[in-house]
C-alpha cells in the first residue's frame, strides 16, 4: 500500500483535516521517506492552495490537481460551464507518475464517496476500478451512525478497498456527545469496518506538530500504514 485516498460521508466531514494531519505525521515522523499528495479534481480555490502553502511539495500545481475547474460545483457541472470533459485518463496518468516518484501518496477526493465525477461515475467508483485503499471521514455529530452504515454499503457495492473509518470532530465535542453520537463498537459492529480513531476538533490547522499528534493517536497497526 503507497497509495492512501480520503473520502467521506460528505462534504464537509473533515477529509482535507484528516488528509493534513496524515501528511503532517508523514512528515514528521519518516522524514527520510519521499510521499506525494494530490487533490485529483478541484472546482474553485480550495485544498490545492491549502497544501501549497502549508507544505514543501516540490510538486506543479498540475501535479497536484490535474483537473481543475473554475466553479465552485460538482466535476460534471463545473465542466459543462466551460464546454470541457472530466477527463479521468489525465488523472490517471497523474496519479501514476506521482506513484512512481514517492514512496508514499495522499490523495483527498472531492465531496463524499457517493459525489458524481461525471455523469456517470462518483467517487465510490473510481476508487473502486482503481483499486485505492480507502479511509472514510465520518464526522461526529447526530445521524453519524447511519451515514457509516450508508457510505460503507455504497463502498461495499462498489468493490472499494475500505480500509477504516476515522471519526473526525468538525466541531468541538465532549467525550460523552462522541460515545452517544459516533460509539466506535457499534459503528464496527453495523458496517464491519474497524474505526481506527477520533480527530479531535483542531483550532488551528496549521500547527502541524499538532496535527501531527493527533494523527499518531489512530491506530495504524490496523492499517498497516507504518509499513507503506
Amino acid at each position: 500500500m503507497n497509495t492512501l485516498l480520503i473520502t467521506g460521508t460528505d462534504t464537509g466531514a473533515g477529509k482535507t483535516v484528516l488528509t493534513t494531519a496524515l501528511a503532517a505525521y508523514w512528515q514528521k515522523y519518516y522524514p527520510q521517506r519521499s510521499w506525494g499528495l494530490m487533490k485529483p479534481i478541484q472546482a474553485g480555490i480550495g485544498d490545492r492552495e491549502w497544501y501549497q502553502n502549508l507544505f514543501a511539495l516540490e510538486q506543479s500545481a498540475e501535479e497536484i490537481t490535474p483537473l481543475y475547474f473554475e466553479a465552485p460545483l460538482a466535476p460534471p457541472i463545473a465542466a459543462a460551464k466551460e464546454n470541457r470533459l472530466v477527463d479521468l485518463a489525465v488523472v490517471w496518468q497523474a496519479l501514476t507518475a506521482l506513484q512512481k516518484r514517492r514512496e508514499f501518496v495522499l490523495v483527498e477526493a472531492l465531496g463524499g464517496l457517493g459525489s458524481p465525477i461525471t455523469k456517470e461515475l462518483t467517487v465510490a467508483d473510481l476508487a473502486g476500478e482503481w483499486r485505492l485503499p480507502t479511509l472514510l471521514v465520518v464526522p461526529v455529530r447526530l445521524g453519524a451512525i447511519a451515514q457509516a452504515v450508508a457510505n460503507v454499503a455504497l463502498a461495499r457495492q462498489k468493490r472499494v478497498k475500505l480500509q477504516g473509518i476515522i471519526l473526525n470532530c468538525v466541531q468541538p465535542r465532549t467525550e460523552a456527545e462522541i460515545a452517544d453520537w459516533t460509539p466506535p463498537e457499534l459503528i464496527q459492529s453495523l458496517t464491519n469496518i474497524p474505526v481506527l480513531g477520533c480527530l479531535p476538533h483542531l483550532d488551528n490547522l496549521t500547527d502541524l506538530d499538532k496535527l501531527a499528534q493527533a494523527a499518531s493517536n489512530l491506530d495504524w497497526e490496523t492499517l498497516h500504514f507504518q509499513n507503506a
